[in-house]
């Protein structure tokens, strides 16, 4: 392996930095999402029962105790509910906005990498043709033998940035489709929370 990535030549080393970069982004970012998630019902019938038994100041406490986008727009709503529906509605609006610009923080950083990966091995092949007909120009020859050592290399960095694309591809899908599910869980929370505070004035 080591063998072929020395014969890659230098357009190899940039393409294994965006696969680093690439690697250690994706999977710290992973790791957080399924992190920050959270039984979405579970913990709204526990909000609910803090809410009946020890009003809005016990809710929150449950809120502070609970990592995660929905347990901190929860606690957004809920501390503005004293000032009525329409700031705590306010509240859960703007905290969601935020959730969710945290959400997709790094998110660019896989998409640049997915697309420039392939194109440094493109232009690795590029210039591993040029190499190759330089070859042939100098020897005067068109053997395969002359022009072997710049095809491989054309090819090998081709592959590797494939490789790295399609690697750091897996993560962004899985850390796209999270984000898609923890979005969804905080809209569900909202709504129900809002509810919530609509039952509870009503009552």
């Amino acid at each position: 392996m080591i063998d072929l990535f020395n014969q890659g030549g230098g357009f190899m080393w940039p393409i294994l930095v965006l696969w680093i970069i690439g690697l250690a982004i994706g999977i710290v970012k992973v790791f957080f999402l399924f992190r920050a998630g959270v039984n979405t019902r579970k913990f709204m019938g526990q909000i609910r029962q803090d809410l009946k038994e020890g009003g809005v100041n016990r809710a929150m406490e449950t809120c502070e105790k609970q990592h995660g986008p929905v347990a901190s727009i929860m606690h957004a709503g809920l501390s503005r509910a004293k000032d009525g529906l329409e700031s705590a509605e306010k509240a859960i609006t703007n905290a969601g906005s935020i959730e969710m610009a945290f959400l997709e923080r790094g998110m660019i950083w896989l998409g640049f990498i997915i697309v420039v990966a392939p194109l440094l091995g493109f232009t690795g092949t590029v210039w591993g043709m040029i190499v190759a007909f330089n070859d042939i120009k100098t020897a005067n020859d068109i053997s395969p033998a002359v022009v072997a050592g710049g095809i491989s290399q054309a090819l090998l960095t081709t592959l590797f940035g494939l490789v790295v694309a399609m690697t750091v591809q897996l993560l962004y899908n899985l850390a796209t489709s999270r984000i898609d599910k923890l979005i969804i869980d905080m809209e569900e929370a909202s709504a129900e929370l809002v509810d919530t505070l609509i039952d509870a004035k009503g009552a």
